[in-house]
């Protein structure tokens, strides 16, 4: 796994690279820009001490191959993305999964866009989804940017032992729905859905899976709602 990830994140680097230049910069790249516009007159060998702590340590060898790094990035993009410029770049960066999972949670914001293998997928999109209340008002997408083709569903699986109760959250489902109509360009029914979603859970007319966590943070007023009554709910408000 750990092979398949480092293959998986040196490739993704490249992709980026090689057919976005002018669009991103990495994380290093940001670091070795931004210490050269604070002092210009910084050498290449003091900004990769800047940049790599343990730079003292390395072999001459080692040591070398930073260095090396350094200039080629700047001789690479230099111009294009010095002076400030790569502040406006979308910026690139690997992490670990463990450490993300914990980010995602204690600094989102940080993440707009998050590329990563089906497993730890997974589990960062049930993470993600616990944020705004569980997977079952979380929306999902499949886009192929290239064809235009897409697929809009929910994030979450089936669940059978709900069936035919009427009981169960519908936001993922409607929220996939109203990315699609965003997608499609049908902005105005897309913002009606989110009027409506929004109005209803703002009237503390929710599902049951929404209202056992608004009474845990002890609000008594909130009112417990089948699947089509929620949706019902989610109508009167747009």
């Amino acid at each position: 796994m750990k092979f398949t990830e480092g293959a998986f994140k040196d490739w993704a680097y490249k992709v980026a690279t090689s057919f976005f230049r002018n669009d991103v910069v990495t994380e290093r790249e940001s670091w070795i820009l931004g210490n050269l516009e604070a002092n210009p007159s910084l050498t290449a060998e003091a900004n990769a001490k800047m940049i790599d702590p343990g730079f003292d340590m390395m072999t001459p060898d080692q040591q070398a191959k930073i260095v090396k790094e350094i200039e080629s990035t700047l001789a690479a993009i230099g111009k294009s993305h010095g002076g400030g410029n790569w502040k406006s770049k979308v910026l690139i960066k690997d992490s670990i999964a463990d450490i993300t999972l914990q980010q995602v949670l204690t600094r989102p914001r940080d993440f707009d866009v998050i590329c990563c293998m089906n497993l730890n997928g997974d589990y960062l999109s049930d993470a993600l989804a616990a944020q705004v209340g569980g997977i079952g008002i979380a929306p999902g997408a499949n886009i192929n940017y290239i064809t235009g083709h897409a697929i809009f569903e929910a994030t979450h699986g089936t669940a059978p032992k709900y069936a035919n109760l009427d009981q169960v959250n519908p936001g993922s489902v409607i929220l996939s729905g109203e990315m699609m109509l965003r997608y499609m360009g049908w902005t105005e029914a897309a913002d009606l859905i989110i009027q409506g979603m929004d109005g209803a859970i703002s009237a503390k007319t929710v599902t049951y899976d929404f209202e056992r966590l608004m009474k845990a943070e002890g609000d008594p007023t909130v009112k417990k709602v089948k699947c089509s009554e929620f949706a019902d709910a989610i109508i009167m408000h747009m």
